[in-house]
């Protein structure tokens, strides 16, 4: 099965703040190396293009830090296929202010046209081509990436999508050329999970409402740990993410552990994995001195001996997701204003 990745930037790749003009100016004169990514973040996106996933970033960084951006992520190993940042400047020019703000105008059509874009929507099996996507709690990313999802599924028809749109207040334009490219979009279960950054520390259940697909995560181990069990990287992968977070980050294999621990309390993880995660240690410390060897080992024990009490995984039916409902509390940072 071949899958893409679709990442977000600010606050779930890089730690950026928007929250005052103050924060918006130093985040546009900082240098790429003063610029700084969330713990594991790089090591997880250097470890999904290693598997051959094309990785494709979409964020609402304005178009003219693209070269700071490009920098930042040359300096962190980074390889991506696509980067597209939020053209800030031309809707301040055709007076479209409601755009310099809005997210669901700008991601969604950028998300559809990202798929109408790639070489094909099937591989070369003839199955289609799946997705992941990743963003945070501090913008609008779980309910414009479950809408997309939903719109790829066939769930959501045009009519509905322009009503969700015309709520939210996107501009006209914007509406037609997501109608427009949603035509084109082979249907079926496209997005297989939607991983949400907890930057600002929202409660996991606050996402109930968009079902087990949206998986709330507070370290990119977690999002490593989900992606490993659904096939997308390999455990070796998931223990080079483990081995950034110990060693450049300071967590100790209990934490480690617990990570994993946390989604399988929240019924993202049932244990499917810890074998493979177990065999991958093995091999590593049989090839000689590994970087935090002690913690990796910890976290692999831990899990082994807590798998057969993992509860399984909930069989409850996915909640069918009223996009029209949820408009007026979508954009968090927007609703405290």
């Amino acid at each position: 099965m071949s899958y893409v990745a679709r990442w977000d930037l600010d606050k779930t790749y890089l730690r950026t703040d928007f929250d005052t003009l103050r924060d918006l100016v130093r985040t546009a004169v900082e240098r790429p190396d003063q610029k700084r990514t969330v713990p594991g973040a790089a090591a997880l996106v250097r470890e999904i293009a290693r598997a051959r996933i094309p990785v494709h970033i979409l964020s609402g960084s304005p178009e003219q830090l693209r070269g700071r951006v490009v920098e930042k992520l040359r300096l962190d190993g980074v390889r991506f296929a696509s980067l597209t940042l939020k053209p800030n400047l031309q809707n301040l020019l055709r007076l479209r202010l409601r755009a310099l703000r809005g997210q669901l105008g700008y991601k969604l059509p950028a998300l559809l046209r990202g798929r109408c874009e790639l070489p094909a929507q099937r591989d070369a099996r003839g199955e289609l081509v799946r997705e992941f996507l990743l963003g945070d709690d501090a913008e609008a990313d779980a309910f414009v990436y479950s809408l997309y999802a939903d719109i790829c599924r066939g769930v959501v028809g045009a009519e509905l999508l322009a009503a969700v749109m015309r709520q939210s207040r996107a501009y006209d334009d914007d509406i037609a050329d997501a109608q427009r490219m949603a035509a084109y979009i082979e249907p079926g279960p496209v997005v297989g999970r939607i991983l949400i950054h907890l930057e600002r520390q929202s409660l996991p259940s606050d996402f109930a409402v968009y079902g087990s697909r949206v998986v709330p995560f507070y370290n990119y181990l977690q999002a490593a740990f989900v992606l490993h069990e659904d096939g997308c990287i390999g455990a070796p992968a998931v223990l080079r993410v483990a081995q950034d977070l110990a060693a450049a980050h300071h967590f100790d294999g209990g934490s480690l552990a617990r990570s994993y621990l946390d989604l399988a309390r929240r019924g993202h993880a049932a244990g499917a994995g810890v074998g493979a995660l177990s065999e991958a240690y093995s091999a590593l410390v049989q090839r000689g001195p590994a970087r935090a060897a002690s913690e990796l080992g910890e976290m692999v024990s831990v899990l082994v001996q807590a798998r057969a009490e993992l509860p399984p995984p909930p069989s409850a039916r996915e909640p069918r997701i009223d996009y029209l409902a949820l408009v007026p509390a979508h954009n968090p940072r927007r609703s405290k204003t």
